[in-house]
């Protein structure tokens, strides 16, 4: 089947996903966030706030497309990714990318508590947290839609994604 890449809001669960279906199909997992700190010595955090966005979002093009990916694998990738330069274009040509949706107030009941690693989210609480990703879901979410697969992300289980990749 070759690369299947996750793409998806922050808190989706694209990580979890990823490795449990990778390890269901005996696929190489891949977190583009983990290679990208890797390449660049820090943590995301770290690097948007000594070098902002703008750098951010050109490393981690190049980290999508420079990437020596194996025969198989199912790749997580950033929750801006998708959203930046010809990425979505990119992923639908060189593998199957599938969205797992999640409305704002489950993304943000799943995200109160690991604010601290994510840049955007830092200073946001309760209803406000829930304005924001309502917000950039708006944004994103035409992004998200051009994957070839749209999972559920409340019904999701190694088997509900075996079944989506394969159909």
């Amino acid at each position: 089947m070759g690369l299947i890449f996750f793409v998806g809001f922050m808190g989706c669960g694209k990580t979890t996903w990823s490795r449990k279906l990778a390890a269901k199909l005996g696929y190489e997992f891949i977190d583009l966030d983990h290679v990208l700190e890797e390449q660049a010595g820090m943590s995301i955090a770290e690097y948007f706030s000594s070098f902002g966005e703008a750098s951010f979002r050109e490393l981690e093009s190049a980290v999508l497309k420079q990437t020596k990916y194996p025969e198989n694998a199912v790749v997580s990738t950033g929750g801006g990714l998708p959203c930046f330069f010809d990425h979505m274009d990119w992923m639908n040509a060189n593998g199957k990318t599938v969205y797992i949706k999640l409305s704002p107030k489950t993304l943000a009941d799943r995200l109160e508590n690991g604010k601290a690693k994510r840049p955007l989210l830092r200073d946001k609480h309760g209803e406000e947290l829930i304005a924001f990703i309502t917000d950039k879901l708006a944004e994103r979410e035409d992004f998200y839609l051009k994957a070839a697969l749209i999972a559920d992300g409340l019904h999701m289980s190694p088997e509900y994604l075996e079944e989506l990749v394969n159909s």
